[in-house]
């Protein structure tokens, strides 16, 4: 029979060491190890195929563990599984609401999966109904809702049964610039009233940057980890100088073949929207040679200058 027993409040929401999964021959998760200190948000950041969802999956008890253990809350996820459902909440990328039920059926549904029932589900509803601003919208159907306000739901959804610890994977995809703003004050609310721990991953790097501890993962292992201030701090090799150009597509071609010809001394050029990214162990020297570089290709541009390194190029930086 399961164990529920554990320490009394410990101090990591989660705990993982070793964490592997294999598919195969294939490695999608390479000895993964990192704590989430209770109370907080972790992001947790890598491309496409890097291991977020394997490792999510295996957070879970979705998926099998080839290798390495976990625990949420206290509780071991292979042995006390039970125990870990009971005190966890899991927001998909692709939650969808019941479109022909209004947010209060839905809410009433979801609640009752969870084991809710009377006064408690009654005073659960309500809880989110105020938390998530959809007080007044409790007869609108789920089609009814604009995109921002089903993410609010699907977030009531998932803390409906007052869960300690809450997944959520890539939960603002798709959803406008102030739809998202809106649902990260949400899950400040949920941290900083009520104690929630957040685990969330996410590919916006200015969501990252909210975020008070993150980990980086690439090709199934941890690059890097810690606050957005001591990663800056600690793994930007080099400095990031911003290059504002006329024409941004042949800049780029002209510094490229110039760091392939070595009349350039950049560790990296990358395109920023309408500007480029080079990093340098050199600023002055290369500041120099960019220009002379754009000047003999007819390139009009601001001067280059030294910039704070964002938390893309920290992550292009840890992973070179």
């Amino acid at each position: 029979m399961e164990n529920d027993n554990v320490p009394n409040n410990p101090s990591f929401a989660i705990e993982t060491e070793n964490l592997s999964k294999r598919f195969g021959q294939f490695v999608a998760v390479n000895s993964v190890t990192f704590n989430v200190r209770r109370g907080t948000i972790f992001g947790f950041l890598g491309p496409n195929g890097a291991g977020k969802t394997t490792t999510m999956r295996m957070l879970l008890g979705l998926l099998k563990p080839s290798g390495g253990r976990a625990k949420l809350l206290g509780y071991d996820v292979a042995h006390q599984p039970r125990a870990v459902k009971q005190r966890i909440g899991y927001m998909s990328q692709r939650f969808s609401l019941y479109d022909d039920l209004t947010v209060e059926e839905n809410l009433k549904f979801f609640g009752r999966t969870y084991g809710l029932r009377g006064e408690r589900l009654r005073e659960r509803i309500q809880f989110v109904l105020k938390m998530a601003d959809l007080i007044g919208r409790e007869k609108t159907a789920g089609r009814e809702l604009a995109g921002g306000f089903r993410q609010h739901m699907a977030l009531g959804a998932a803390i409906l049964h007052d869960p300690e610890l809450i997944f959520l994977d890539e939960p603002t995809a798709g959803v406008d610039p102030v739809s998202r703003r809106s649902f990260w004050e949400l899950l400040y609310q949920l941290v900083n009233d009520e104690g929630v721990t957040v685990f969330v991953t996410t590919h916006y790097m200015d969501e990252a940057e909210q975020c008070q501890e993150l980990a980086f993962i690439h090709g199934g292992q941890i690059v890097a980890q810690g606050s957005p201030v001591q990663l800056k701090e600690t793994l930007m090799h080099g400095s990031v100088i911003e290059l504002t150009p006329d024409d941004p597509p042949e800049a780029m071609r002209l510094l490229k073949q110039a760091r392939a010809e070595e009349k350039l001394t950049a560790d990296d050029v990358a395109l920023y929207g309408a500007q480029i990214h080079i990093v340098a162990q050199d600023a002055a020297l290369t500041q120099r040679q960019i220009s002379a570089v754009l000047h003999a290709g007819d390139v009009k541009f601001d001067p280059p200058e030294v910039i704070l390194p964002s938390l893309e190029d920290v992550f292009l930086s840890a992973i070179r």
